[in-house]
């Protein structure tokens, strides 16, 4: 081996002294911060986000907003915060077109108020008009695993409905879900069943968070909707705008009947004399929602004496029925939108503090301050 090819020796230093118990016990007390008292609010807040996907469908409606509502009615009786957040940062993993955007954001907005979400009684603004969830969102990503987001039915849903726009933000679509819950220190999320792995998900990172740095957030609770998952017009797959399986409840009345003659009944049903099974008939299983008759409804069903097409009708008429209050007020809300723009910032504006308060103790409670 050649001298002046070879590695050049180090010199061999004399090892530090070991520190004193002294420096030992001050290092470690500059690592590990001191104990701070909980900071959870009082009461719980309730919090729930939707996509601006446009104007809401049946599904959305069944399956979400009406419990939205029951919750806000439960909130003013109880004397707590409900929170309801339109997540345009969470379109933006799948929607690029800022003009669409921007309308449907508003139409989601006029839905949900025309369907019983009430700016008096509950807080609704826009996902983007509270930037402060961002940070949160990045915060959270450092005591996040990645396996943790790899493993998530929403990434494997979300790849495989659009394999040519697998972006970062589908990833890490749950930790910025996290994020919008507990921004607001919230306690209880409305949601359905399907999608309680996303919200264990949240429970999951919040424990994270809260062990590293000392109890901080609550861990979030579902308050589950009484609707099962909705079924779209083709009887197979949950009502969705990408699967092009929807009723539009705020609809022109023609759209409606349309959508609802169009469902898939008993696919064992063939003749009209046939007995059908209301039990697996997701037209029959609709009417529980629209008439206290429903029973009734099935039995003809069973016994031949009404036919699909007679079952369809019926209940045509009564989705254009009940929604016809929410339909006006969703035109007259859309025919005003500088009266909708201000009542999203003004919701916006109303918990600030909220966020500020939060994101204060966070950053502090992380050495950023």
């Amino acid at each position: 081996m050649s001298g002046s090819r070879g590695r050049v020796a180090r010199p061999d230093y004399p090892p530090r002294p070991a520190p004193s118990a002294k420096l030992a016990t001050m290092t470690e007390a500059a690592a590990k911060p001191a104990a701070r008292p909980s900071t959870l609010p009082a009461k719980p807040r309730a919090f729930s986000g939707i996509q601006p996907s446009g104007i809401t469908h049946l599904g959305n409606d069944l399956g979400a907003i009406r419990n939205f509502v029951a919750l806000q009615n439960r909130g003013v009786a109880e004397g707590f915060e409900t929170i309801y957040c339109i997540v345009d940062y969470h379109a933006l993993t799948s929607s690029h077109d800022p003009e669409i955007l921007r309308l449907r954001t508003l139409e989601m907005a006029a839905s949900l108020i025309a369907l019983g979400l009430d700016p008096d009684k509950c807080t609704l603004f826009v996902q983007s008009h509270r930037p402060e969830v961002t940070e949160l969102c990045w915060l959270f990503n450092t005591v996040t695993p990645v396996g943790w987001l790899l493993r998530t039915p929403t990434y494997k849903e979300k790849r495989a409905n659009q394999p040519d726009d697998i972006n970062h933000g589908l990833l890490t679509y749950p930790v910025l879900q996290a994020a919008d819950i507990v921004l607001w220190k919230a306690s209880l999320v409305p949601i359905g069943k399907d999608q309680a792995p996303h919200l264990e998900l949240s429970r999951e990172i919040v424990r994270a968070f809260n062990a590293r740095y000392g109890e901080t957030f609550p861990e979030p609770k579902a308050v589950y909707t009484e609707a099962p998952v909705v079924l779209g017009t083709d009887g197979v797959k949950k009502m969705s705008k990408s699967v092009g399986n929807t009723i539009e409840i705020l609809g022109e009345p023609d759209v409606i009947r349309k959508q609802v003659m169009s469902m898939v009944t008993d696919t064992q049903r063939i003749m009209r004399s046939d007995p059908g099974r209301p039990q697996v008939c997701n037209v029959c299983q609709m009417h529980r929602h629209f008439g206290a008759d429903y029973e009734e409804v099935w039995e003809g069903e069973r016994t031949a004496r009404t036919g699909c097409v007679d079952t369809k009708k019926l209940l045509a008429e009564r989705i254009i029925a009940h929604y016809a209050p929410a339909r006006e007020t969703y035109r007259e809300l859309m025919a005003d939108l500088p009266r909708l723009r201000r009542t999203l910032e003004e919701g916006a504006e109303r918990i600030r503090p909220i966020a500020e308060a939060t994101m204060a103790e966070v950053r502090e409670r992380m050495g950023l301050r």
